[in-house]
């Protein structure tokens, strides 16, 4: 079963605060009762830590109830927790360095890890992860990175989905051209992308979109707030709001308003308003969270609120 709202797990794994057992696991309750059965994590969110939360949680539910989908990419070294990755961004984390591993052992090596922090036998769609500028900081390491993948990573995913280890071969980055490259390049059944395709940004609908589709590749959208300014938060992309943006949220604001529609609600139901998109996962660090993703799923949103944004120029004329 694949919802169309889906938990992004970041958030449940000590991202920017230490967030309580017991808290995470109501925020995942939570989410099953409203009905999410998309559930994604990567070995990244927490150094490890979202994978173990989710083990107990996935513990006990038939297994063809739920999509749980993870990462590659990355391989951990134990180290001290005064020289671990990730300070001041995941707290109270195990004691660990990312090291990154786009190769066919590494990524083999990557999911036997997952599959044992998880709890499970399959992960259901596996995402090369943070193929992306972004993370590699230069386009002749992206490019090393590409090949690394081309050469051995994706080599280990087809052998591993002909195995029935996973369903699906993914790709989970932040930018649009780099996955653009790989679509016309690698064969992928989904691409998940954050923060990239939303109501306050579509560039991503030009020519990724369209070439996805043609090739049926199926989108996945994370991050549909922008790390929260269209929730109502004051970051975008986990920093500062760009004065231009914050402009741009201020007038998608005023229009949503006058249809009488959160801005939240038009923010979540907008990429599923794309052919090609099937699913989005907004990350949730409290119950409260959690419900007002459930609340912005089943908004309606009047047709004539989408006319009005396209009229206005703040989102393409064209369906989604």
């Amino acid at each position: 079963m694949f919802s169309e709202l889906g938990l992004g797990t970041a958030p449940l794994a000590n991202l920017y605060r230490a967030v309580p057992e017991e808290e995470a696991r109501a925020i995942m309750d939570s989410a099953w009762a409203g009905g999410v059965r998309h559930f994604d994590t990567a070995p990244l969110y927490g150094l490890g830590l979202a994978e173990t939360r989710l083990n107990p949680f996935l513990r006990g539910k038939p297994r063809e109830d739920y999509v749980l989908a993870s990462k590659v990419g990355r391989l951990f070294r134990v180290t001290t927790q005064e020289k671990r990755d990730g300070i001041g961004k995941w707290f109270e984390v195990p004691a660990r360095n990312e090291v990154y591993d786009y190769s066919y052992d590494g990524v083999m090596r990557s999911l036997e890890f997952s599959l044992e922090r998880l709890g499970v036998d399959r992960i259901d769609i596996l995402h090369a992860h943070d193929l992306d500028l972004r993370n590699h900081g230069s386009r002749e390491a992206l490019d090393e990175r590409l090949r690394e993948f081309i050469g051995g990573g994706h080599r280990a995913l087809h052998e591993m989905r002909s195995q029935g280890v996973i369903q699906a071969i993914g790709l989970g980055v932040n930018e649009w051209e780099p996955a653009q490259w790989l679509a016309e390049r690698a064969d992928l059944d989904v691409i998940l992308l954050a923060g990239r395709y939303t109501l306050l940004e579509q560039e991503a609908a030009r020519t990724f979109l369209p070439v996805c589709d043609a090739k049926g590749i199926g989108i996945i959208i994370g991050g549909p707030y922008n790390s929260g300014v269209l929730a109502g938060g004051e970051h975008y992309d986990y920093d500062r709001v760009p004065p231009d943006l914050a402009e741009r949220t201020r007038r998608l604001r005023a229009v949503c308003e006058g249809h009488g529609v959160r801005l939240l609600d038009a923010a979540l139901r907008f990429p599923l308003r794309h052919p090609a998109v099937l699913s989005v996962i907004p990350g949730s660090q409290t119950v409260a969270e959690m419900e007002g993703n459930l609340q912005a799923a089943r908004a309606e949103i009047p047709e004539a609120l989408w006319d009005d944004l396209a009229a206005q120029g703040l989102i393409p004329a064209e369906r989604g």
